[in-house]
């Protein structure tokens, strides 16, 4: 299935899990999901604790501070305070957006 065939469609994390098991018919499905599931908590603890999380030709997480601001109610129009938070930010890495890229590009010129 192309990038745009499956336009919209998203993968879950189970079924993450499902595909990586049956490229892995050596591995049990709930060994693959407490792997998956090891990796996904590893990530978010090191962004909890402000570090940077970087998988090469992947790409990197880490976290952004949103500083507090003036927001605005859209219903009323009311000014109202926005407090200060912290957000996850991913960054593809060279990698990917090259592997993405090139076929994104075969899909165009009918290749």
């Amino acid at each position: 299935m192309s990038l745009k065939d499956r336009a919209g469609v998203s993968m879950i994390k189970s079924e993450l899990v499902q595909r990586i098991a049956e490229h892995s018919p050596h591995l049990y499905q709930r060994d693959v999901e407490n792997i998956v599931n090891a990796i996904l908590d590893e990530i978010v603890a090191a962004l909890a604790r402000g570090d940077r999380v970087e998988l090469r030709g992947f790409g990197a997480f880490s976290v952004k501070n949103r500083p507090a601001r003036a927001g605005r109610n859209p219903r009323t129009g009311e000014h109202v305070p926005v407090d200060q938070k912290c957000v996850p930010f991913f960054k593809t890495g060279k990698e990917m957006r090259e592997r993405l890229n090139r076929e994104s590009s075969a899909e165009s010129t009918g290749s």
